[in-house]
């Protein structure tokens, strides 16, 4: 008997449990984003006029990432019915390029564990700001109109903050950055004094070079003045360069999960009248003070686009390659985010959603650590749990989502009447997540209809079945978490 058949005969267009994973899994996306919530939602989400941060430990599957995606599309529903009071929303859930180029700067061959322990606050900004400068820059060029409304301030920060933090490779980081300028109506024509200075000098002494030649008096080239004069021209445009140079240099070193290069950076600096950078925050230091500012920055560009606030989702922390899943080095990366001063920022929320492994290391933390990450100010959830009925409900729910007839079917209807709701709920209970929740009715239809043939189907799981599969399935269950097989 063919598993389709079992759920085409109950009016179900695929089966709703074949899916594990929440960033791929299309009955959830249809249907179960908007109306499946965790028991913790409004604690974890919060008020989206007023972001606030939110630190969840859970499982794996327990639904970290369907909480990611249900956040965002209803920051995103938020920013639809409140246009003048949006909240930008900044995904950081992948550390593979950060990690990455921070390793290769600072010691390919060395130790990972070891490099990684050098990981600090100003990197986990750096990143941050890498990521919501290059979607909020590639918003501006794709969209469409009249010029943004921001004041000439704004646009320099913007413009500078682009120079830095813009790691976007959908096109060449020279042209971007001139369309941006262009877009925001940030030019700096002062910065071309010098260089037309300088062209025109040098065109002047040319036109007499060529008319000395030409007349047969070039004796005035063998003194010292005419020289002195051209390179008096050429050097204020000289020194732009020199100083711009030292300060992409300067960036680029402290920088250190960036990708700019010196040369791209001195480009883009030159063009920036002094004055505009005189005193300017710039991420050329090894700590967090030019960063909070340059956060700071950032988030007053925000405000004249009509972003009253800011959200910093942190995911899959766990994935990188050079984490692989070690514990260990998630709690190197993580630690330096964990500082109150920096999740308690006016206007600015972070949902961490943070692998239970953790959990275990915060709970050996020394007062000092306590002190300075204040968990408990933070909306702190130990455990993203799920509860019997919770997980029969979402079941449920995506049962008649994906039915196709009228009524819809249940998941009831795939039981035989011996396997009442109590006991089903009563089973899956000791699932605990809902990744292992599907994981087991999957399980459990292709069981049942392989116990079937075509020519004498049974369209109702008997409980029997029921019982000896969750039976293997919880053993199975409790060996992986011993560490002892596959799940």
């Amino acid at each position: 008997m063919k598993v389709h058949a079992f759920l085409e005969h109950h009016g179900i267009a695929g089966n709703p449990f074949a899916e594990e994973d929440a960033q791929n899994d299309t009955v959830f996306k249809r249907t179960c984003l908007e109306t499946t919530f965790h028991p913790a939602w409004d604690k974890i989400y919060g008020d989206p006029a007023d972001p606030s941060t939110a630190i969840v430990f859970g499982e794996k599957g327990a639904g970290k990432t369907a909480l990611k995606l249900q956040m965002v599309r209803q920051f995103e529903r938020h920013a639809s019915e409140h246009p003048d009071a949006a909240t930008f929303v900044v995904l950081y859930d992948d550390f593979n390029p950060f990690l990455d180029r921070f390793v290769s700067r600072l010691g390919p061959h060395r130790p990972v564990d070891r490099v990684l322990a050098r990981w600090k606050l100003w990197d986990h900004i750096d990143a941050i700001l890498s990521l919501a400068v290059t979607q909020l820059v590639t918003r501006l060029l794709e969209g469409k109109g009249s010029r943004p409304p921001l004041t000439q301030p704004q646009a320099r920060d913007l413009a500078l903050l682009a120079a830095c933090y813009d790691q976007s490779t959908a096109e060449s980081f020279p042209s971007r950055w001139r369309r941006l300028r262009g877009r925001i109506g940030h030019h700096g024509w002062m910065a071309l004094l010098a260089p037309a200075l300088a062209i025109g000098a040098t065109l002047a002494f040319s036109g007499a070079l060529a008319w000395g030649a030409m007349s047969g008096s070039l004796g005035w080239t063998r003194q010292w003045w005419p020289w002195l004069l051209l390179a008096a021209a050429w050097l204020p445009a000289a020194l732009r360069r020199a100083r711009a140079t030292w300060r992409a240099w300067r960036i680029v070193r402290g920088m250190r999960s960036g990708n700019r290069t010196v040369a791209q950076l001195a480009r883009a600096l030159v063009r920036f009248p002094e004055v505009d950078l005189a005193g300017q925050p710039l991420p050329a230091f090894a700590r967090s003070d030019d960063r909070y500012e340059l956060l700071a920055k950032f988030q007053g560009v925000l405000a004249g686009l009509g972003h009253t606030g800011m959200v910093v989702i942190v995911d899959r922390l766990d994935e990188p390659h050079l984490i692989n899943g070690s514990a260990d080095r998630m709690r190197l990366v993580l630690w330096p985010l964990l500082d109150n001063k920096f999740l308690k920022s006016p206007g600015l929320g972070f949902k961490l959603l943070l692998p239970l492994e953790l959990y275990r290391f915060i709970e050996r933390e020394d007062e000092s650590f306590n002190q300075r990450a204040r968990l408990d100010k933070q909306n702190l959830v130990p455990s993203l749990e799920w509860s019997g009925e919770t997980l029969y409900d979402i079941a449920s729910m995506r049962v008649k989502a994906a039915s196709v007839g009228d009524p819809p079917a249940t998941l009831a209807d795939l039981f035989d009447d011996t396997v009442d709701q109590r006991r089903l709920i009563e089973g899956l209970r000791g699932l605990r997540v809902p990744r292992q929740l599907f994981k087991f009715l999957y399980r459990l239809l292709v069981a049942h209809c392989h116990a079937h043939t075509d020519e004498a189907p049974s369209f109702r799981i008997p409980v029997e079945r029921f019982e000896r599969e969750l039976a293997l399935f919880r053993r199975d269950q409790e060996a992986f978490d011993r560490g002892l097989a596959p799940r």
